[in-house]
């Protein structure tokens, strides 16, 4: 929904719904977006976050039917959609996930058609209103990346899609905005990274001229574009699990002139003092099908872990003074989980800067993970457990609390 005031547009990513084909995406959509608009918007044009695989996007480029359909929908419920996640290509739900999630990575040439063909569904779909971004993968998982060559390639790669969103707003007359995703063990992980990324690969000489060449465009044209077209999802809860300051990492951002594309609320799991008895409880939040990457602080010494079991037996080897976060997305309205505390706080120091000056014209709320919660942490269904968070945010952003 537009939340007026320049505050943007806010939804919730129906990441968290069965989506990984079409027929599933669409079942889903269906039956659990339009029950969270009447409880949330019910006099109200609702956005809609819609997950599209590549075997959705497949479909959907395949099907101009399916296409049609999909608007009409959205219409007859005045819902829009005004953002895509593209990040997860494959299978997200009901099988192991981990570090598959990654792949293809931009390396590849089908990330690039996979990104395309998002970007033609949504200048087909959204209204001539809204300006939709989507959200992808951070180039690769860090390990993969093994030399200059393959950051070169992946760079290309990633300008090749933002010279096809120029060419698509020539042709259509609509601008669809591509946007990184930062994301623990990722190529771009911290903030500090990202923006590092960005000047030396992205806005350099060298990157401004390679997409004036792949666009067709004079230089003097190719850094607007290059800013117009490209930016980043900042999510609240991955960087809060390496333990960024977050309104410091989100100045940083715009001080370097990166666009915010999409404000994610989301947070994580912590425990400011982890101790032997706390260790089984928190083994709970293992049994998952999802990477969690977690970061243990003792002492000043900070130690990252591709997953929080690895970090419990190295805690369990070697007990001491011990404070973890841990990338488990948890129901941003809740400041404690039982022994726990959640990372909810940095979720409302974004939500302040943005009340104060509006930082991106698409909020998110992602806690994609309702099918891996531990039971106690479901009250009720998850049209309930959406539709708290939605409330939380923009109660953040319209009535915040003294």
């Amino acid at each position: 929904m537009d939340l007026g005031n320049g505050l943007g547009h806010l939804s919730y990513s129906t990441l968290v719904h069965a989506g990984d084909t079409w027929p599933e995406m669409k079942a889903s959509l269906q039956t659990f977006v339009p029950a969270v608009k009447a409880r949330v918007a019910p006099d109200q044009r609702f956005g809609v976050s819609l997950r599209i695989s590549a075997a959705s996007a497949r479909t959907l480029t395949e099907n101009p039917e399916e296409r049609r359909e999909l608007k009409t929908f959205l219409d007859d419920n005045d819902m829009y959609v005004y953002t895509v996640n593209a990040f997860p290509y494959g299978p997200f739900k009901g099988d192991v996930v981990m570090e598959r999630v990654y792949e293809p990575d931009w390396s590849t040439d089908d990330r690039v058609a996979y990104t395309n063909a998002v970007a033609d569904i949504l200048a087909e779909i959204a209204p001539a209103d809204i300006s939709p971004s989507i959200q992808t993968a951070p180039l690769a998982f860090a390990p993969n990346v093994a030399n200059d060559d393959y950051i070169a390639h992946f760079t290309t790669n990633l300008l090749k899609v933002v010279a096809h969103l120029v060419s698509l707003e020539a042709r259509t007359g609509r601008r669809v905005k591509l946007a990184l995703e930062p994301e623990p063990a990722c190529f771009l992980e911290t903030t500090a990274e990202t923006v590092a990324y960005f000047t030396e690969r992205i806005y350099s000489p060298a990157g401004i001229s390679e997409l004036a060449r792949l666009a067709g465009l004079p230089l003097s044209e190719a850094e607007g574009a290059m800013r117009r077209y490209l930016g980043v999802v900042f999510d609240i809860g991955h960087q809060s699990v390496g333990f960024e300051d977050i309104p410091a990492s989100l100045r940083s951002l715009v001080d370097a002139g990166i666009p915010i594309f999409k404000l994610q609320e989301a947070a994580a799991l912590w425990v400011k003092d982890l101790t032997l008895d706390l260790v089984p409880q928190l083994r709970v939040f293992t049994d998952t099908i999802y990477l969690s990457q977690t970061t243990m602080r003792s002492g000043g010494l900070v130690t990252k872990f591709l997953n929080l079991g690895e970090a419990l037996d190295a805690f369990e080897a070697d007990p001491k003074p011990t404070e973890i976060r841990t990338h488990f997305h948890v129901p941003v309205f809740l400041e404690e989980l039982g022994p726990f505390v959640t990372t909810r706080f940095a979720v409302q120091q974004a939500l302040q800067m943005h009340r104060e000056t509006p930082l991106s014209d698409h909020l998110e709320i992602e806690t994609y993970t309702w099918d891996v919660l531990p039971a106690h942490l479901k009250t009720g269904d998850i049209t309930d457990y959406v539709t708290r968070e939605l409330e939380f945010v923009r109660g953040e952003l319209l009535d915040p609390r003294p």
